[in-house]
């Protein structure tokens, strides 16, 4: 099975719906710059928030899952809906790597403590198809010689390699 051969995991996952650029760099082994606010003010919420639940909890040392407020039910703890589709594909990422390796179909969820929010989401045939392809284009990306070229977006202004791409 595809992902018994690849480093992709769910951090992997999130970026690729963010920067194609960042996906390469995180597989390569390049650190982002660690005292970005924004990376400060997500690890606080994630240990202040929900510190009477399971929380982070490694799979065969593979994927990271946030929550797991039962047997059935995955969670992802997010600073915001900003990245709303990457955390969504993240979190579809770990469904489907559970139904894959273990049997297990789950349902999963969001939680956006900050907005008050909790968001669904089930592994469907599409998600699943998706999840597939996204993969596929990460396995692409990581094998590329060198970086894809730095794109001005969105969320550069608070990205941790900022002054990697744009210096």
């Amino acid at each position: 099975m595809e992902l018994e051969k690849t480093s992709i995991n769910g951090t992997l996952i999130w970026y690729y719906y963010i920067c194609k650029r960042e996906v390469w760099l995180i597989a390569h082994g390049i650190e982002a710059e660690q005292d970005n606010d924004f990376i400060a003010v997500g690890r606080l919420i994630h240990e202040k928030r929900y510190k009477n639940k399971a929380k982070e909890l490694l799979i065969d040392n593979k994927i990271k899952i946030d929550l797991l407020e039962n047997r059935k039910v995955i969670g992802e703890i997010k600073k915001s809906s900003r990245f709303l589709k990457s955390a969504k594909m993240q979190l579809a990422f770990y469904l489907y790597y559970i139904k894959e390796q273990k049997g297990e179909l789950l349902t999963g969820e969001l939680f956006i403590p900050e907005e008050r929010k909790r968001i669904q989401v089930k592994l469907s045939k599409k998600l699943e198809e998706e999840i597939k392809k996204t993969i596929k284009e990460i396995e692409r990306i990581i094998d590329l010689p060198h970086p894809p070229p730095a794109k001005k977006i969105r969320f550069c202004r608070n990205c941790g390699y900022r002054e990697f791409c744009w210096s």
